[in-house]
């Protein structure tokens, strides 16, 4: 089990690399993350959700991602906490302080999925949630110690050179541990070292002989990583905030509180012809742009009154009104209609409001969850994705779908000038045909790339990386 010493100090990409690193020397390998907090998703095989740094992960191991890999999923949303996903199957929503009570009662189903991933493979990689030393929140844990304890799975710790103080990080977090959880602990690594690692060279000793762990790897920082999903919207944040100098085809996203399924955004931002920029809090949208696309949102309603605070409705109404283009993905789709209402008060409090009136539909958030794998043609393109997403969406604009997916079914709405359009289906931009054809509707060039190969390549390159620097073999003989 790979713990860190806080969040997002790598331990997705340790684990996807370490995974793809132990298939290629012939291992068959499973990922699996007791209790995941995230809004970017994936559809599972088998019908559920997961994160999506556990659909990459299964990437990495060669296998279907399956709902045991991540039996809890939590997903914030407004006010009313986050939604709870089991097994793949949402059971209810919980604010921070009841999800303390409730999470005790999950560790049997956290149980039972991590039984059937070691009964089908030879080794299975767990990565624990936030940080290890979170000790307030130690009492029903099922992310870290408690889940550790509970399977008897030993712990390697993560800690993170880059943000700095990682010795006091990887030192402190076996200080404050309880001696039994601390005991679990068998050795550490330190992640994302930049510069000469010879320098760290004492600092790996002293922690080793500060704990009595084992030091078992000093990584390097791997540009090549940056071709992997972000797990956090705040990884998102800082790889696309910055503007390409030189792309021809200029791309604003608004910063949505509940941003969802944001890696939607990666095979675009990988584009030379592209300058796609996240726009900040606080930011008016560039008038400059071409394309203002509203990403997915895991709370619409609440979501779009975010983007009325900030006043980008007025920005993208002005947009609209001087020719640019409007582009709405699944939440942001629902965004763009004429009203949005929530009966069933799914979302927060019962009740409707107005969209931004650019597309002639209305939504209606009621129903089960449509989680389910699609394809289709998008501009006389194939693509592959998949619809995540409460609510049905009806009205005149959806005579003029965006798509239509293999079985005839239409999908999304486009207005009648063809400037404003908005669709169901994420990872559209995944397939490379749909890509290109879209970006070519828009007067620009796709690369001659493959997004799936180059995805493939990173982990490639990862696992490489790691065996050069992580002692593997040690971390298989401590994994039993």
């Amino acid at each position: 089990m790979f713990q860190g010493t806080g969040s997002s100090v790598g331990k997705s990409v340790l684990v996807a690399g370490v995974a793809r690193a132990l298939v290629l020397r012939g291992l068959s390998v499973r990922p699996f993350k007791p209790q995941n907090m995230s809004n970017n998703a994936a559809v599972t095989a088998d019908g559920g959700e997961i994160g999506r740094a556990q659909a990459l992960q299964a990437l990495a191991c060669g296998v279907a991602p399956s709902v045991h890999m991540n039996p809890v999923l939590l997903k914030p949303q407004s006010e009313i906490g986050a939604q709870i996903v089991v097994q793949g199957v949402v059971r209810g929503n919980a604010k921070a302080r009841a999800y303390q009570e409730i999470k005790a009662t999950l560790l049997p189903a956290v149980l039972d999925s991590f039984a059937r991933l070691r009964a089908e493979a030879d080794i299975v990689l767990v990565e624990g949630a936030g940080s290890a030393s979170e000790i307030n929140l130690r009492r029903n844990d099922i992310a870290n110690m408690g889940f550790a304890r509970a399977a008897d799975v030993p712990v390697v710790l993560v800690g993170d050179i880059d943000r700095g103080g990682v010795i006091a990080a990887l030192v402190g977090t076996q200080t404050v541990l309880d001696p039994a959880d601390a005991a679990m602990i068998r050795g550490f690594i330190v992640n994302r070292m930049r510069g000469d690692p010879t320098l760290f060279a004492d600092g790996m000793a002293m922690i080793a002989e500060q704990t009595g762990w084992a030091a078992l790897g000093l990584v390097p920082f791997l540009p090549a990583v940056r071709a992997l999903p972000a797990e956090d919207a705040a990884d998102l944040a800082e790889t696309t905030r910055a503007r390409r100098s030189g792309g021809k085809l200029r791309i604003a996203v608004p910063w949505l509180p509940c941003i969802a399924n944001f890696d939607d955004l990666d095979p675009l931002r990988a584009e030379p012809d592209v300058d796609l920029t996240i726009v900040p809090t606080g930011t008016p949208l560039p008038r400059d742009a071409d394309v203002v696309l509203l990403p997915g949102s895991k709370a619409t309603i609440a979501d779009l009154a975010a983007l009325r605070a900030e006043g980008w409705d007025i920005d993208i109404l002005a947009h609209a009104r001087a020719g640019g283009r409007v582009l709405g993905l699944c939440g942001g789709y629902q965004m763009l209609g004429r009203r949005i209402a929530d009966p069933e008060g799914i979302e927060g409090p019962p009740g409707e409001v107005a969209g931004l009136g650019l597309l002639d539909i209305e939504t209606r958030l009621i129903g089960d969850k449509r989680l389910e794998a699609v394809r289709g043609t998008f501009l006389g393109a194939p693509f592959a994705g998949y619809e995540m997403h409460i609510g049905r969406t009806t009205g005149p604009g959806t005579t003029s779908p965006l798509l239509h997916f293999a079985d005839g079914r239409p999908d999304g709405a486009v207005s009648a000038d063809g400037r404003v359009a908005g669709t169901y289906v994420h990872g559209l931009f995944g397939s490379d045909a749909a890509r290109a054809a879209w970006l070519a509707s828009l007067g620009a060039a796709a690369a001659p790339r493959s997004h799936a190969a180059e995805v493939e390549a990173a982990l490639d390159a990862l696992a490489a990386h790691l065996e050069r620097h992580v002692d593997v073999d040690r971390l298989l003989s401590l994994a039993r």
